[in-house]
């Protein structure tokens, strides 16, 4: 890992989300680069005329003290002694808020985006809230969502709950990856809700073939009973206390059937822990 992007309104959620993501950085000598952007108020600014409108120009230093404001806060926090361990880069665009993560994604590289679950929705900055769940349902890269600072960011105890499908190969090899720099346990598990029961034989077995394909070390099989699958993961992670949640997102059926978009969007709102996210391609 490389590269990891925190988009910040400078919102305490967001805080949260750098400092986390500042931690991951230590471990794994990635660059962190702040985004922050700022979006432009509406464009109707002329009669239909075509009189000058005076708003013309207190848009424009409207939105001028703001990228000011924007700036002198970056800078403050990427030049705060308390990241000095790792490289902070500041990022500031004037635009949408998703398209500018979305951009600085593709510019970068960005291997990781860590972002908060909460943030400020007023005139002057939107960066998380909504735009969180359009970038885990979009994004070309894993997102790790974070409501609260987790108690740990040593994240020994990962929950992967997976449809165990080809399709997740590349996330498979993401959380592998991040077992090995954590030295962490997998808590494989397969959530059975009564409109998709599968019997424990049947899952365990093909679990543990699953487990094998990737050359899991260090890993445990579970099957868990809940009314959604929603519940479940977040329950399950629960009572095994983990430090993270991770699931792919996609909209499988059957047997391969676990996380649609909405799922994975529903788990993210409503966990206190850390959740990786991925975007499987069809």
């Amino acid at each position: 890992m490389k590269k990891i992007l925190v988009p910040t309104d400078f919102s305490k959620t967001s805080l949260v989300a750098m400092d986390v993501a500042f931690d991951i950085a230590k471990k794994s000598g990635a660059t962190v680069f702040l985004l922050n952007v700022v979006e432009e108020a509406g464009q109707d600014s002329t009669r239909i005329t075509g009189e000058w409108q005076k708003a013309d120009w207190e848009e424009k230093l409207f939105i001028y003290k703001l990228l000011e404001r924007a700036e002198n806060q970056l800078t403050k926090i990427v030049q705060d002694p308390k990241y000095s361990a790792v490289k902070v880069v500041g990022e500031l665009r004037l635009g949408n808020p998703f398209h500018g993560m979305n951009a600085i994604i593709s510019e970068h590289k960005v291997d990781l985006v860590v972002m908060g679950t909460r943030g400020v929705t007023n005139l002057e900055t939107m960066v998380i809230g909504t735009n969180t769940e359009k970038v885990v349902r979009h994004s070309r890269c894993p997102i790790l969502t974070v409501h609260k600072k987790p108690s740990s960011t040593d994240f020994k105890n990962i929950v992967y709950a997976t449809a165990m499908s080809k399709d997740e190969e590349i996330f498979s090899r993401i959380v592998k990856r991040t077992q090995q720099l954590y030295d962490s346990t997998i808590h494989l598990v397969r959530i059975n809700t009564p409109g998709d029961f599968q019997r424990d034989a049947v899952v365990k077995d093909y679990m543990n073939k699953f487990a094998k394909s990737l050359q899991l070390k260090n890993y445990t099989i579970n099957v868990y009973n809940d009314i959604s699958e929603e519940d479940g993961i977040l329950y399950f992670a629960d009572s095994i206390d983990a430090d993270m949640i991770a699931m792919a997102t996609h909209g499988r059926t059957g047997f391969a059937h676990v996380l649609a978009g909405s799922i994975a969007e529903g788990v993210v709102k409503m966990a206190s822990r850390p959740v990786l996210t991925w975007v499987v391609k069809k």
